[in-house]
């Protein structure tokens, strides 16, 4: 698809989104805070304060279809029958779609639902016998499976509970350049997992991508991916509807891969407030082990603009293709700041509108 006609439209000009996790344990309130200060692009929100179950890999483990996990001292691992910590992640993420009901039951919208991405649930779940799932091919394709089953089960909920709703499925890969590096760490830690083939890597992230896109309700389905060196060429190839990144990350060196992405339809969620530990001075809110320096919008936004000029696209299509996020999760904020740092996204992706260049 070419730059003058632009992508698909997934969300409104301007939209502002979340990553995924907030801080606090009340789903009602995280959801609200959510719906308040992202009205263009609200998410389901992720409140790992709750514990293990209600993480990244505990949520989409009880997602998975038939394929059980337990939670042990190093971690998740595969199980052959679901046991209390499942059950745990299960009532979590059914109080979390209640929440989401009593909030938004009336929305009419994009909607964006997060899940981790098939890779990095292999480099994060072990095997019965110990070893990480990524080290078995066959496990790999067997989680792969799983999750885009489950999701089918989970998205058809939230489209009952919220009818009005256009899904917009990300899937966090936060691990997906270590796997392509072959530097996932054995749970002994002494040595690594091999790399994976990129082609094999594209090949199950296309496939839980189609079957996902497949079902009803879904208006597109993306990668999320915070780390260094995100694999921008092979998630083209596998035919994903958006990107999320730090923007930080992005340098010169990467403008032609960024470039081949838009031109082939492909929209962009920047992570544009960075969400380290380290306390900036002036201009940030910083509570909880989590910061933000939250300057004036325009500073906010040179990353992207800057960007968009050295690519030679039209100014007031940057808009169209690019959401303002925060670069990761806010669970190590306080509410009142993650709250600061949404409200501050917003107006970041109406500037992008508004005075695009």
């Amino acid at each position: 698809m070419s730059t003058e006609a632009g992508p698909a439209p997934l969300w409104p000009a301007g939209a502002a989104t979340g990553v995924g996790s907030l801080p606090g344990t009340d789903p009602v309130d995280a959801t609200k805070s959510v719906f308040d200060e992202l009205p263009d692009l609200p998410h389901l929100p992720e409140l790992p304060a709750r514990g293990p179950g209600a993480a990244m890999i505990g949520r989409s483990a009880a997602i998975l279809l038939d394929l059980p996990v337990d939670l042990q001292p190093a971690g998740w691992r595969l199980v052959p029958r679901p046991g209390l910590d499942l059950r745990r992640s299960r009532d979590l993420l059914r109080q979390d779609l209640d929440a989401l009901t009593d909030v938004a039951a009336d929305y009419s919208g994009p909607l964006k639902v997060a899940v981790a991405g098939p890779w990095t649930l292999a480099a994060e779940i072990e095997l019965p016998r110990g070893h990480k799932a990524l080290s078995d091919a066959g496990a790999t394709r067997d989680l792969a499976d799983a999750l885009a089953a489950g999701l089918a089960d989970h998205l058809g909920d939230i489209g009952r509970r919220v009818p009005g709703a256009r899904l917009i499925v990300q899937l966090d890969e936060p691990s997906l350049p270590l796997v392509l590096a072959g530097r996932v760490r054995t749970p002994s830690g002494f040595s690594v997992v091999p790399a994976v083939e990129e082609g094999l890597v594209v090949q199950r992230l296309r496939a839980v991508a189609d079957a996902t896109r497949a079902l009803p309700g879904v208006a597109g389905v993306g990668v999320h991916c915070c780390a260094a060196d995100v694999p921008l060429a092979a998630l083209r190839d596998a035919g994903v509807d958006f990107v999320g990144l730090d923007a930080a990350l992005l340098t010169r060196a990467l403008d032609d891969a960024v470039g081949e992405l838009v031109e082939a339809g492909v929209r962009l969620i920047a992570g544009l407030i960075a969400t380290g530990a380290s306390v900036p001075t002036g201009g940030s809110v910083a509570t909880g082990g989590g910061s933000a320096k939250l300057s004036d919008v325009r500073r906010t936004v040179e990353p992207v603009t800057a960007l968009w000029s050295r690519l030679g696209f039209r100014p007031e299509q940057l808009g169209e293709v690019v959401a303002v996020a925060p670069a990761c999760g806010l669970a190590g904020f306080d509410v009142g700041a993650a709250r600061a740092v949404m409200r501050h996204c917003r107006r970041a992706g109406r500037a992008l509108v508004d005075a695009p260049a």
